[in-house]
């Protein structure tokens, strides 16, 4: 695939894989509501804070939204906006390459961004979350009456690019109830007309824009016995096609000819007659700017408030079209807060990454007013009263320092979570659970002696590898990776045992 080239593209492709591990510190006096929430708000460098938390929450993230500046050559109050272009791409292509690693297989990641850099914005997000994974790019109109003037046009829209870590897993995209429906689609009924409702029919075979697979090549009895084979390939996997020809799920209509076609039957209501909802349209017309501005002068006054953010309704659009509460969501320019309050309304947990001292001056007393009830933006809409909390951090220390020691500052938890994403490429399920074994991936089982984990720091204690230690360890009949200061085993005792044996600090690894 042909790729964006700009002046320091070399330099910047490397930009992510040599960011170190840092630590987050909690800063209990911003902290606000539930100790026990899982919402986190962090201050400091997104990129450095990104590093910080995959070791955590990689693969764990159902939807991101991020508003990066627009490089529009003007400076903003809150941050300066002004970045030549190269440095714009720079920027943001390691940021992407990190974001796309926190993604739920099921997930989606949106971007929202203006005419100066949309088209490179979409070039480069295809290369780094793959062309076949585009959903679309929504066009948001942010005013009404009059917009953005300028010498030969007035602006009235931006764009929202939107692409899934893994389309063949992404489900339907649902927004709200469509009044019309059965009016206007809905016509034909069945057997099920009772509790689903009338349906419409869809065509089974797949596009030929859709990447060809195998699988998805396979016949399909007609009801006169024979067998459809597709032109091209399904857009079902045959375990689901068939569960619905079981179900009288399918409609075959047969030409004049003789030929068969397979359609599925979409119903006005689901299984529970739940009425089908609606699913977005690429054209976002509004809430505008204007209700942005207006929300961010009631909560910070005229003086304080934020530039251009954007309103809360757009942002409970794109949530509530591709997660459930209790997802996860992240948004590491977060600005004033918008995307962390209007998830946390709408029973979504959240990231917010924020660099400036807004972070603290809009993040923190917005989210404290919406722990506490706050009734703007989409308060109302959500029947939002109140409730749970968040926890604030900061960039601390780096894991490792510039001769590769480990920080005397980190604790078992930093560094199990760091060994075991290092080895797995996935997140500790249980990164407070103090157990040297961290887990078991793959048939391999995970230890890490550090810390006096099993309460002992002597040389031949807790930390080093003997074997009355390894008769002491969490049993696990497998292979073994284990990571200690040192090993007092053989090298043929390890290899007949099964055990690789890994020194801290020195075969951690540190980027």
């Amino acid at each position: 695939m042909p790729k964006l080239d700009w002046l320091t593209r070399s330099e910047d492709e490397k930009v992510s894989a040599h960011v170190p591990y840092r630590l987050l510190e909690a800063v209990p006096e911003h902290s606000y509501g539930d100790p026990k929430a899982e919402n986190m708000v962090i201050q400091g460098n997104n990129l450095d804070a990104l590093k910080a938390l995959l070791p955590f929450y990689a693969g764990r993230v159902k939807c991101i939204y991020i508003d990066p500046p627009y490089n529009t050559r003007s400076a903003f109050e809150h941050y300066d906006d002004n970045v030549e272009h190269a440095q714009w791409l720079g920027t943001i292509y390691p940021r992407l390459e990190l974001l796309r690693e926190f993604l739920t297989e099921d997930g989606t990641i949106w971007a929202s961004v203006d005419d100066n850099e949309a088209h490179y914005l979409k070039v480069i997000m295809d290369e780094v979350f793959g062309r076949k994974n585009f959903l679309t790019t929504f066009i948001w109109k942010k005013a009404y009456g009059g917009g953005a003037k300028s010498r030969w046009f007035v602006g009235l829209h931006e764009y929202v690019h939107c692409f899934a870590k893994n389309l063949e897993m992404f489900p339907d995209m649902f927004l709200s109830p469509d009044p019309d429906a059965e009016s206007r689609y809905y016509k034909l009924t069945d057997e099920k007309v009772a509790i689903r409702g009338p349906f419409r029919v869809k065509p089974l075979e797949a596009t030929r824009s859709m990447d060809r697979r195998e699988n998805l090549v396979y016949p399909i009895p007609a009801p006169d016995g024979t067998e459809i084979l597709p032109k091209r390939q399904w857009w079902w996997a045959k375990e689901r096609a068939y569960e619905a020809l079981k179900n009288n799920e399918l409609y075959f209509a047969k030409a004049k000819g003789g030929s068969w076609s397979v359609q599925y039957k979409q119903y006005l209501r689901d299984e529970e007659g739940n009425e089908r909802l609606r699913k977005p349209t690429s054209i976002f017309d509004g809430p505008y700017t204007q209700d942005g501005t207006k929300e961010s002068t009631e909560l910070f006054g005229v003086h304080e408030r934020f530039a251009f953010p954007k309103p809360e309704g757009l942002i409970s659009t794109i949530i509530e079209a591709c997660s459930q509460p209790g997802d996860l969501v992240m948004d590491s320019f977060l600005g004033s807060g918008t995307t962390a309050a209007v998830a946390h309304k709408m029973g979504r947990h959240y990231i917010g990454i924020e660099m400036g001292e807004h972070a603290i001056t809009h993040c923190v007393p917005r989210l404290k007013k919406v722990v506490d009830g706050e009734q703007g933006g989409i308060s109302e809409a959500v029947g939002w009263q109140g409730g749970g909390g968040f926890h604030f951090y900061k960039l601390g220390s780096p894991v490792f320092d510039e001769e590769g020691r480990i920080n005397p500052a980190v604790r078992f938890a930093h560094l199990a979570a760091h060994v075991w994403f290092a080895e797995t490429r996935t997140p500790l399920a249980h990164p407070k659970r103090r157990s040297p074994l961290l887990g078991v991936h793959k048939g391999v089982g995970y230890y890490l002696l550090f810390n006096g984990i099993l309460g002992d720091k002597r040389p031949d204690g807790g930390n080093v590898l003997t074997r009355r230690l390894l008769a002491e360890l969490p049993a696990h009949d497998g292979p073994k990776v284990i990571y200690g200061e040192s090993s007092r085993l053989s090298k043929e005792s390890l290899l007949q045992l099964g055990i690789t044996f890994k020194q801290t600090p020195y075969d951690v690894k540190a980027r």
